[in-house]
């Protein structure tokens, strides 16, 4: 009985070993099947043989359509599931990190923004988000929503972020040198101390928004509504504000400077005999 066992549990080993290994299951399975398939087709080889071959033939036809439409259909269907349920994890794991202040969340957030762009995925919902001192320079964010989220100290070099949410964004501290923010809503966000470099602020809405401090040389706010906007200290050396809405001399009264800015005529004529040391006139 021993033996008996022991062999039972050495063939439940091999069994099991076997199972394993998809790969070896499935030779050993074809190997098994084309053996019974040959036995029992013997008969009409011998007798037969090239009205057999043709009926082969004609199966190996119907093979390769099968292969052909339903193999990559199916494979497409389901590669595009995967990519979809991939896209859904990366949106749901931004959601589990939303509200919670810490690197470890500002970080694994960003690298979801980041694989979500590489599928086409650009507007993302980042409302109340911590992105405190990360790295999203050249992100897409278009038309991405960040109200309320937390920038500050962060890297946004060239960043799209046209037609984004900013409202009570908090971007201080940050480098936003050439990012595009064209028709970008950022009323009441903070710029404070920001590098905003030759950014795209075109048909932007900036009503309240911070600027103190901030470096707007060669920035283009033209068509931007600044109705209330604060520029004190802020350095808008040959900024294009012309056609800006809402923008009055009592706002620029503070900046810097304003050399080489332009403004609509009127503007700067008030410019000229208010604080003329400011446009060097």
């Amino acid at each position: 009985m021993k033996w008996t066992s022991r062999l039972y549990n050495k063939l439940v080993d091999r069994y099991n070993t076997i199972v394993e290994k998809p790969l070896l299951t499935s030779s050993i399975v074809l190997l098994v099947v084309t053996v019974i398939v040959l036995s029992l087709s013997l008969p009409y080889y011998l007798r037969d043989f090239d009205q057999f071959a043709a009926q082969i033939l004609a199966e190996a036809h119907g093979m390769i359509f099968d292969i052909a439409v339903i193999g990559i259909l199916l494979v497409w269907l389901n590669q595009n599931g995967e990519i979809r349920q991939r896209i859904r994890t990366y949106k749901d794991e931004i959601d589990d990190f939303r509200l919670w202040e810490s690197e470890e969340a500002a970080f694994r957030t960003v690298g979801n923004i980041k694989r979500l762009n590489r599928h086409r995925i650009y507007e993302i919902n980042l409302v109340n988000c911590f992105l405190a001192k990360t790295n999203l320079n050249y992100v897409n964010l278009q038309g991405s929503n960040l109200n309320s989220a937390n920038l500050s100290n962060s890297s946004l070099i060239e960043t799209n972020l046209e037609n984004t949410r900013l409202n009570q964004t908090n971007l201080e501290n940050s480098n936003l040198n050439q990012a595009n923010l064209k028709g970008a809503y950022a009323s009441g966000a903070n710029f404070k101390d920001g590098f905003l470099i030759k950014s795209q602020f075109e048909n932007a809405f900036l009503i309240k928004a911070n600027f103190r401090n901030a470096f707007l040389m060669e920035a283009n706010l033209r068509g931007s509504y600044l109705m209330g906007a604060d520029f004190e200290n802020a350095s808008l050396y040959k900024a294009d504000l012309r056609g800006a809405k809402g923008l009055t001399i009592e706002q620029l009264t503070g900046a810097k400077t304003l050399y080489l800015a332009q403004f609509d005529d009127e503007l700067l004529e008030q410019i000229k005999l208010q604080v003329p040391e400011l446009v060097g006139a």
